[in-house]
């Protein structure tokens, strides 16, 4: 049997590479060595090189993303497993790129990815499928702020948050008018565009979707309570969060949130790994955002989520190669 070469590419141009570093790692120990070659790609914004085990370099020609080894082997990769978090793999830069170049990848195609990286557009999108989510209000650089106008529309406390950014930096919660010039400030810091949004008060879950065996499904849904307010970037990542699989909802709730999960992924167009964050109030599952590239290291809530519904990681990673090498 011919073996296909993969290729785990992971990094990014953002703070978040340190953890697709992580999560890239797990998939690259998961992949099925007898049907798979699997190589390791790192992407950083200075450099774009392969490793090997004994952590040797060797850079990636970016016409065609093929990696000549100390050997003098030329490697073309059969699909390139993207797990890059944040930019520029998780806003369709990347895709894009590899689309040009005829390059097969697993996920979502760029469109999907750049459209979710757009909070405010995501959530315009859905709401024409009957998807609910915050009030909110956008705001660009530079636009004249008027405070009170906006508190006035969507009452305190409020969320200010960048529009385009992963992993919740740059986020605060807005309790007084006198804290509201300083989120502004520190949200666009992160983005040029950002938004405001009310207040839910509920439960935060987390749900992870992917097309498994040709069906969308819904690995699990993950109640977040965080340590603080919200759940921040220090909550996702550095554990100030306490993580409950399945979420403490009931059985009515739960359908809702796997219903309306399955079909933001569905009238997206949607494919590969997908987290949806979700704040249920008084039963009813308000959008906040989709992640298309979400954190996959072992302490992530996806690889949790694939391990309560008994799909094994190999099995999952797999499953994501094997779809990309079947793409036209």
């Amino acid at each position: 049997m011919n073996k296909k070469n993969i290729a785990v590419v992971m990094g990014g141009y953002s703070e978040e590479y340190k953890v697709s570093l992580k999560s890239g790692q797990l998939i690259f120990d998961s992949l099925d060595r007898e049907k798979y070659n699997v190589y390791k790609v790192v992407i950083l914004k200075d450099e774009w090189y392969f490793v090997d085990d004994r952590g040797v370099k060797a850079p990636i020609n970016k016409a065609d993303f093929t990696v000549e080894l100390s050997s003098g082997f030329e490697v073309k990769f059969d699909v390139c497993f993207n797990i890059i978090h944040g930019k520029p793999g998780e806003n369709g830069e990347l895709q894009a790129y590899w689309n040009t170049i005829g390059q097969k990848y697993t996920g979502c195609d760029f469109y999907q990815s750049a459209l979710t990286f757009n909070k405010k557009d995501t959530l315009a999108v859905l709401s024409k499928y009957g998807i609910p989510s915050a009030k909110s209000i956008y705001l660009r650089h530079g636009e004249n702020i008027d405070e009170d106008q906006i508190i006035k529309e969507l009452g305190l406390p409020l969320f200010v948050k960048p529009n385009q950014s992963g992993s919740s930096l740059g986020i605060s919660k807005v309790k007084a008018q006198s804290e509201f010039q300083k989120a502004l400030d520190f949200a666009f810091a992160e983005d040029e565009e950002i938004l405001i949004e009310s207040f839910l008060d509920g439960m935060e879950v987390s749900v992870g979707a992917v097309d498994f065996n040709g069906e969308t499904i819904v690995l699990g849904i993950t109640e977040i309570v965080p340590d603080k307010e919200f759940f921040d970037y220090e909550a996702k990542y550095e554990g100030a969060s306490e993580e409950i699989t399945p979420a403490r909802i009931d059985d009515e709730t739960r359908k809702r949130v796997e219903e309306i999960t399955i079909k933001a992924y569905n009238a997206l167009g949607m494919s590969g790994f997908s987290r949806s964050e979700f704040i249920i109030m008084d039963g009813i599952p308000y959008m906040l955002e989709m992640n298309t590239n979400p954190g996959f290291s072992p302490a992530s809530i996806l690889p949790q989520q694939a391990a309560f519904y008994g799909i094994s990681i190999k099995d999952l990673c797999g499953n994501e190669v094997e779809k990309a090498l079947a793409k036209k």
